[in-house]
């Protein structure tokens, strides 16, 4: 029934694919919050995001599930709706049981989202993002020097953690290659949130710089597009680009009631829950790349 559920509300997002990008990003969030049966996104997220990665994906409607056990993995994984692997927190003990749920993901047709954070950090960081990519996630999301490292495959000594020393601009051409590469979404966050296919380009210019300030919000996004993308797996694109405009916009209207990036973390959460079709249309900025 759930399944037949995210059907319909899939093919309500395709009747509007010939409208606006506002209006697709509205779509798709009401396509989550009306899901008769909240869409079941399993998380294995990083310690530091779990509470803001599942607030969030609650705010917006879906139903996360932080399950990371290789014994779980084979009887849960196939009953979600979607997979999110983020390797911030990355131990030798998590890594097989990503590659085992992004396998698992893979079997059962379920769309799955890859957030390679700090993917340069260290080797041992890089080749397990490597080795994930090569298992085929629908969506890749990271910052600008994130996507840069995987595309050239090689850790960078100076490598900033999970901060990014290049715009999301310096990397669409490593994204786009990406994308061809490995037949998936890459979107890079930045002042401009790029998406391609490979070929395609958007980017979503929306959110407050402040955001950079609330630890996990890079990892709570990624996650709203797993939920997104859950909606209409279809759609992985247009999914993508909708779920960066939309927590944007949330952060801008958190924004409006924050004194700073801790009432902020409370205020886009609230804002994010009670976000209605005007906001989304009046604020959504969406629009090709050339």
């Amino acid at each position: 029934m759930a399944d037949e559920t995210l059907n319909q509300a899939e093919t309500a997002a395709n009747d509007e694919k010939s409208e606006s990008w506002a209006q697709l990003a509205w779509t798709h969030l009401e396509c989550v919050r009306n899901s008769s049966s909240p869409p079941l996104i399993q998380c294995i997220t990083n310690l530091v995001s779990m509470d803001l990665v599942a607030n969030v994906l609650l705010s917006a409607g879906a139903s996360p599930a932080m399950i990371h056990s290789v014994e779980e993995i084979p009887d849960f994984t196939p009953k979600v709706h979607a997979l999110y692997i983020n390797v911030g927190t990355l131990t030798p003990a998590w890594l097989p049981a990503m590659k085992m749920a992004a396998a698992v993901a893979n079997e059962s047709n379920r769309p799955w989202i890859l957030d390679p954070v700090a993917a340069g950090a260290s080797a041992f960081r890089l080749k397990a993002c490597l080795e994930l990519l090569t298992l085929g996630p629908t969506v890749v999301r990271g910052n600008g020097s994130e996507i840069l490292v995987l595309f050239n495959g090689s850790a960078n000594a100076n490598f900033k953690g999970a901060d990014s020393m290049h715009e999301s601009t310096d990397a669409i051409e490593a994204a786009k290659s990406l994308a061809r590469t490995y037949g998936c979404i890459v979107a890079v966050s930045g002042a401009v949130d790029i998406v391609t296919d490979g070929e395609r380009v958007v980017g979503a210019k929306n959110g407050v710089p402040i955001l950079q300030k609330i630890t996990a919000t890079g990892c709570a996004v990624t996650a709203l597009i797993a939920a997104f993308v859950a909606v209409t797996p279809s759609q992985p694109f247009e999914a993508t680009a909708a779920a960066l405009s939309v927590f944007g916009v949330a952060g801008e209207l958190g924004m409006c009631s924050a004194g700073g990036p801790g009432s902020l973390r409370m205020h886009l959460i609230d804002a994010l829950h009670s976000l209605d079709r005007t906001a989304v249309l009046q604020r959504a900025k969406i629009a090709n790349v050339s």
